[in-house]
């Protein structure tokens, strides 16, 4: 077999199989974000590569990607600015068409030529980019196995459970007015009785959600800058299925007079006690969720506006949630990577007869990955910090 052949055998096999997962996968395909503005960089660097000054010292040669691995780590093992992910896709954009289409078992070749570095998928530069799957029967979705940008655990329980309102959407959706045997506290299997808002009767109909999450007390959210309030961050509490629908009846004791029924929902996934107007909105569907780590076209300058799921802790470390002060209507995507900034210090000059107060300048901390976007607040996974991160530390574009 001519080596032409080869590449077409190859690149035939290769595109029917991820073909198939793609097909089995349109959903979560369509949640792969790939911009035009990344397309053309990765385009314009796949004609020649990038400079090697860019490369990270110890780029290897070659190296076989593994389970658990990430986008994020293998950009960093390659790039010195892993969230220049657009030109590591770039460097192998002929056998990787998208940049999240990479799995366990594909090995990846470093070459350097004339200045430059390029990533492919076969040694010597043969053309035969064959994409090396492991060898097993595969009866799921190639999608599925595809890398994440992050490791999942530190960021799925956020993509459902932060909620971010203005402050009137909690106290008009649906609430928890009563449960079997009068109990005040409830838990997982429990069955509970909810209403809607006045004229919004909560009916289990053909289109209308069945599933919901239960949330309690919207905390403010307030720019560490300004003192505004950005939008309120509900609690998340558990999951309830609506299960019949609300109605009406007339009194037992005066046929004239129409008594409310009150939706039945039956409670799961608590995360805490549910209790007595505990309110509820519809849940988000679930799907697939990656990012292309990118920095942010648009100059940022934002803020730490709280550290997420704690009322005590006053810093943030490694794989910790923070909250910023800039959402979609600032520009802010998922995928944005920002660099962390420390608060400029205020300390008192030693050296100084007169004891003067001198200001310190900010540092860099460090980078975070904004993963989840509301209109004017965002959530960013810390992807890693020198010092503790605190309320009212900059976010900045990395250079």
């Amino acid at each position: 077999m001519t080596a032409a052949a080869r590449v077409r055998a190859t690149a035939f096999s290769t595109l029917a199989v991820l073909a198939g997962a793609l097909a089995a996968g349109a959903v979560q395909a369509q949640n792969y974000p790939i911009t035009p503005a990344q397309r053309a960089t990765a385009q314009q660097v796949a004609s020649r590569g990038v400079p090697l000054s860019e490369l990270a010292p110890n780029a290897p040669d070659t190296y076989v990607v593994q389970r658990g691995d990430t986008l994020w780590g293998i950009s960093g093992m390659y790039l010195k600015r892993p969230w220049r992910w657009p030109e590591l896709w770039g460097m192998n954009l002929q056998s990787i068409p998208n940049p999240h289409l990479i799995f366990p078992g594909q090995t990846l070749y470093l070459e350097k030529d004339g200045g430059y570095a390029r990533l492919r998928t076969s040694p010597g530069g043969s053309g035969d980019e064959t994409v090396r799957i492991s060898p097993r029967t595969r009866s799921d979705s190639l999608v599925g196995t595809a890398l994440p940008t992050l490791k999942p655990h530190l960021i799925e329980p956020f993509l459902v459970q932060p909620l971010v309102v203005d402050e009137l959407t909690l106290e008009q959706a649906p609430r928890i007015v009563a449960t079997r045997d009068e109990r005040v506290i409830m838990g997982n299997g429990d069955r509970a009785y909810v209403r809607g808002a006045q004229g919004h009767p909560l009916e289990l109909e053909p289109g209308v959600p069945r599933q919901y999450r239960v949330f309690r007390n919207a905390v403010a959210l307030k720019d560490p800058v300004t003192g505004e309030v950005l939008g309120y961050e509900a609690q998340y509490v558990g999951r309830a299925e609506l299960v019949r629908s609300e109605t009406t009846a007339a009194a037992p004791d005066d046929a004239s007079r129409v008594e409310v029924v009150p939706a039945t929902v039956d409670l799961s996934g608590a995360k805490e006690e549910i209790r007595l107007g505990d309110r509820l909105l519809p849940a988000p569907r679930r799907g697939f969720v990656n990012y292309v780590p990118r920095a942010p076209r648009e100059e940022v300058d934002a803020r730490v506006v709280s550290l997420y799921g704690s009322t005590t802790v006053s810093n943030a470390a490694q794989n910790q949630v923070i909250t910023i002060n800039r959402g979609t209507a600032d520009g802010m995507e998922a995928g944005h990577v920002l660099t962390l900034l420390t608060k400029e210090e205020r300390v008192r000059d030693k050296t100084d007869s007169e004891r003067a107060m001198i200001r310190l300048p900010s540092e860099a901390n460090g980078l975070a990955m904004v993963f989840l976007t509301f209109d004017r607040v965002s959530y960013a996974l810390i992807l890693q910090s020198q010092r503790p991160v605190q309320v009212g530390d900059r976010l900045v574009n990395p250079e």
